[in-house]
């Protein structure tokens, strides 16, 4: 099976519950970089789209990469239990919409979540049995900066700010289920899409494999 590849497709699939894909990793490890790669590719996976109190970066479309709302609408959202997790980050606030990530791993559809530790930390409180979690590691630290003062994104002192945040970030690596050196972009995607399908085969996740076996014990009858 290529990076390519996803298991059960065509006339005999077997029916199976989603998974919640969580992808973290200190700003500029290159997780953006992977789970687009990975959505490109993997057609049934998809993004689920977060709210945010931050204003959009240049390219970024409402309702596309984040829905962008303000503080007072955000905290009234929050209130109400619409978000399956929240957390605030450099001064903002980012939130995942609980109806439509919980509808889509009942229909077997795989959602991918681009958050930090504090966001997988509440979704493994909610929804351990269908979660999934993968940090992505820089292969250094001066990697790390020079990456992220090529995006040209962020003034320096943000960089500074991003790269004194990036020790606190790294130290939670332990609590995640997979762990990937983002020192190959190439071998760094393979090996989240190897995680992916591997998961998707898990016989517990696969809730119609009773009956897919049943059928194939009655075809040996008489």
């Amino acid at each position: 099976m290529t990076s390519n590849d996803t298991p059960h497709k065509g006339p005999g699939r077997i029916a199976r519950r989603g998974i919640l894909f969580v992808v973290s990793s200190p700003s500029g490890a290159g997780k953006t970089t992977l789970t687009r790669r990975l959505l490109k590719k993997d057609p049934e996976v998809e993004i689920s789209v977060s709210y945010t109190t931050r204003p959009p970066r240049p390219g970024e479309v409402d309702g596309k990469d984040y829905s962008f709302v303000g503080e007072s609408t955000f905290e009234r959202m929050d209130k109400e239990g619409a978000f399956l997790e929240s957390a605030k980050v450099f001064g903002h606030h980012y939130g995942t919409p609980r109806a439509p990530v919980l509808q889509a791993v009942e229909e077997g559809r795989d959602v991918l979540f681009d958050i930090d530790w504090q966001g997988a930390q509440q979704l493994a409180e909610r929804a351990r049995g269908d979660l999934v979690t993968v940090f992505i590691l820089p292969p250094s630290r001066h990697a790390l900066e020079e990456r992220l003062r090529k995006r040209a994104q962020d003034s320096d002192e943000v960089v500074a700010r991003r790269m004194a945040q990036a020790d606190s970030e790294i130290s939670h690596y332990a609590e995640y289920g997979y762990v990937i050196v983002n020192d190959d972009v190439d071998r760094a995607e393979a090996e989240l899409h190897h995680i992916l399908n591997a998961e998707r085969l898990k016989r517990t996740r696969q809730t119609g494999l009773r009956n897919f076996v049943q059928q194939v014990i009655d075809g040996f009858g008489p």
